[in-house]
C-alpha cells in the first residue's frame, strides 16, 4: 500500500512562492514517475507537472511552464513543487499522485495513488 501526504500550501498574494512536498510511504516511490495535479472548485482536476523516476525528464502543463518547479529527493522519499510568481489562477487544492506507468501522463486515469491535497490560495 502506498500513501501519499501532501504539505506546504497555504495563503500568498500574488507574485509570492510556496513550496509543496508530498510524503511517501513505502520502498517502490524510487521507481515511478510521480506527478502533480491541481483542482480549483467548480473545475475538473488538471495535470500541473511529471517528474520521471531518474529526475531525467520533467514536464509542465504550459499554465505553469517557467514559473513551476518540480522536483524529488528519492532518499527521502518526497516530492516537490516550487511554485513563484504565483497568480490568482493558481488557487486550487494541489495533489501529488504516482503514475502507472506508460507513455500519457496528463490524464488523471494514468495515476493509481494520490494524496489528500493541500490548498493553494493566491490572493490579487
Amino acid at each position: 500500500q502506498v500513501q501519499l501526504v501532501e504539505s506546504g500550501g497555504g495563503l500568498v498574494q500574488a507574485g509570492g512562492s510556496l513550496r509543496l512536498s508530498c510524503a511517501a510511504s513505502g520502498r517502490t516511490f524510487s521507481s515511478y514517475a510521480m506527478g502533480w495535479f491541481r483542482q480549483a472548485p467548480g473545475k475538473e482536476r488538471e495535470f500541473v507537472a511529471l517528474i520521471t523516476w531518474t529526475s531525467i525528464n520533467k514536464y509542465y502543463a504550459d499554465s505553469v511552464k517557467a514559473r513551476f518547479t518540480i522536483s524529488r529527493d528519492n532518499a527521502k522519499n518526497t516530492l516537490y513543487l516550487q511554485m513563484n510568481s504565483l497568480k490568482p489562477e493558481d488557487t486550487a487544492v494541489y495533489y501529488c499522485a504516482r503514475h502507472k506507468g506508460g507513455s500519457y501522463y496528463t490524464a488523471v486515469d494514468k495515476y493509481d495513488y494520490w494524496g489528500q491535497g493541500t490548498q493553494v490560495t493566491v490572493s490579487s
